[in-house]
């Protein structure tokens, strides 16, 4: 028999080891943001796809424009000044493989080896993988339940300039924040903006949740507050269409847009999903919105009373006005990871809290995503967690602490 050719040898010194998804995923997934599968407008998607085909289908031909489908990109100049009060030109858009490419582009063009980045303390794990690809050196600004603490901000950027360091840019996702669920109050995104003025570092800001907003009002994006181009914006239709779908988009100033598309070297963006999506959302943008934020607010609610059902006083839970994130803690000292195997026996996913923080803390913190599964398989599954939990001891209160009451977990 010949012998394998082993590549081993050659993959680059940058190459991440293998990542092949190898894991299970339960029945009820709590694990991955995924929105609501009845919600997809397949439908309308549909015709929208026949109508843009028929209209625009010829210029496939040619290799779509290098900042994508103007069509799509003139809708969201439309969308970011109406619903988030900002001033942007087609051109400042550049369309992309979900905001995911847009994040990597620009950490392409920004990031050396040993920059320094600033995130929420917990933040979206696939901007800190990628963060962790370029060789960032990723800091975590202390959070409360609003978000980013302005005065911890200033704190940190003083001492990092006191040492000399290089801050390259303030990633955060103010609205509905993965994992958290938090949103930055305006007086806090303001406070933002003067504080990256101060320090001269700009700020990406991660847009990816602000449509799904069931309770109460946004506050405008950090972008529209800034008068010096010095924040760069994110998002994606993936939330509120279909992650499959995969388009999204990244904001900048001309000097940014013109480096991000000397390194995107893809052809341009799937211009056949640019024109579904586009004449799509031109006819059904709010009603669909408004559909899936009602399904989400049913799911948040079921989930909530769920943990209140299911898990003890020892236990903390955020209460999200928005997005697809419940941020739950544990008791002091214990450690969520080490339940995610025999959770997943029992058929339920969830994200550990550690995956999110730059310094590896959150340990006794998870996220729960609670986009995917019905109301009734939402109560199913956290009844069959917090069986998990209390059946390997991670309701027990750490020493020196009140003792948990009891609650039955049948």
């Amino acid at each position: 028999m010949a012998k394998k050719f082993d590549f081993e040898p050659l993959f680059s010194k940058d190459t991440p080891a293998d990542a092949r998804a190898t894991g299970k995923r339960g029945k009820y997934d709590f694990a991955v943001a995924y929105p609501d599968p009845e919600s997809v407008p397949i439908d309308g998607l549909w015709q929208a796809l026949r109508d843009a085909i028929q209209k625009e289908g010829k210029g496939m031909a040619i290799y779509p424009p290098p900042q994508g489908h103007v069509g799509m990109r003139e809708l969201l100049v439309e969308k970011f000044t109406e619903d988030r009060g900002m001033k942007v030109a087609k051109e400042d858009i550049v369309l992309g493989n979900g905001s995911g490419q847009g994040i990597t582009l620009l950490c392409q063009i920004l990031v050396n080896q040993g920059d320094v980045v600033l995130t929420e303390d917990n933040v979206y794990v696939g901007t800190l993988r990628t963060l962790r690809r370029f060789k960032a050196d990723v800091r975590g600004i202390p959070t409360d339940d609003n978000g980013i603490i302005p005065e911890e901000l200033e704190a940190l950027l003083k001492q990092l300039t006191a040492e000399g360091k290089t801050v390259k840019f303030i990633y955060t996702i103010p609205t509905f924040q993965n994992p958290m669920g938090s949103v930055l109050p305006l007086e806090r995104r303001k406070q933002l903006l003067q504080i990256a003025y101060k320090y001269n570092v700009p700020i990406m800001e991660d847009d990816c949740y602000v449509d799904l907003a069931y309770e109460g009002d946004v506050p405008p994006a950090i972008h529209s507050l800034d008068d010096r181009g010095q924040v760069m914006y994110v998002g994606s239709v993936s939330k509120i269409i279909a992650p499959g779908v995969r388009l999204g988009w990244a904001v900048g100033p001309q000097s940014v847009v013109g480096r991000l598309l000397n390194v995107k070297l893809d052809g341009g963006a799937n211009e056949l999903a640019a024109m579904a999506i586009n004449l799509y959302l031109r006819r059904e943008m709010d009603s669909h919105i408004s559909e899936i934020c009602a399904i989400l607010r049913e799911k948040r609610d079921a989930m909530l009373s769920a943990l209140g059902e299911y898990f003890p006083p020892s236990c903390k839970w955020t209460k999200p006005k928005g997005g697809l994130f419940i941020w739950l803690t544990l008791p002091e000292g214990v450690d969520a990871s080490a339940f995610r195997e025999k959770a997943l026996d029992a058929d339920v996913g969830y994200m550990p809290g550690v995956n999110f923080s730059p310094s590896g803390q959150a340990k006794n913190s998870l996220r729960l995503c609670f986009g995917f599964n019905t109301p009734d398989e939402i109560k199913e599954g956290i009844r069959r967690l917090a069986e998990v939990f209390e059946r390997e001891g991670a309701f027990k209160q750490a020493s020196g602490s009140a003792p948990a009451r009891k609650r039955s977990v049948r």
